[in-house]
């Protein structure tokens, strides 16, 4: 398994891998956005956002890892900046609790992936590896991410790589989320 680069060719699998990083709240987010992107299904919303070369949500922000050429998982990143929204804005109740947690200064990991079958080999820690360095290139001292409670092994492997719940906010119900109970804050020196 190899680590590079995102390019703007793999915005499909990123936004594949993205979903399943989100449990759901990106497909939310995609059925959102479906008056801006007519005649497109989510998915496609998803990799149309992931070509871009600016914002957040852009493959520039990402590595993948492959193995015989395939794409087989990804790590998206990018600085939190502190927080200058427009408090009259109206927020997205079913979005509020993910850009309410948020720690201004450190690297977020938006997206830590991988495609069934090349799980439990690894590669997340090395992706984890791959973030700190991301991260003091950047002259950043902590990430920070965001993950479902009910997620067990996902925390167990934050856990194990010294991240530490810092916050945490109940998940707004929606029948597009996987998920019930908390999604937790966490952080983690580089």
């Amino acid at each position: 398994t190899s680590f590079r680069a995102a390019t703007k060719e793999d915005s499909r699998r990123i936004a594949e891998l993205f979903r399943i990083s989100s449990d759901g709240v990106v497909d939310y987010v995609w059925m959102a956005l479906a008056s801006e992107y007519p005649g497109l299904e989510p998915i496609e919303i998803g990799a149309v956002r992931y070509a871009s070369e600016e914002g957040s949500f852009s493959y520039t922000n990402c590595v993948v890892a492959e193995r015989e050429g395939a794409v087989i998982g990804q790590l998206c990143t990018y600085p939190v900046e502190a927080s200058a929204g427009d408090p009259d804005e109206p927020v997205d109740p079913v979005l509020e609790p993910y850009g309410r947690l948020e720690i201004p200064g450190t690297l977020y990991i938006s997206s830590l992936a991988l495609f069934e079958g090349s799980r439990g080999m690894g590669l997340g820690t090395e992706m984890i590896s791959l973030a700190r360095d991301q991260a003091r290139e950047s002259g950043l001292d902590a990430l920070s991410l965001l993950v479902f409670e009910q997620n067990t092994g996902a925390v167990k492997l934050y856990e194990r790589e010294g991240f530490r719940e810092v916050d945490r906010a109940a998940v707004v119900p929606h029948p597009l989320i996987n998920h019930t109970g908390d999604v937790i804050l966490m952080t983690a020196p580089v």
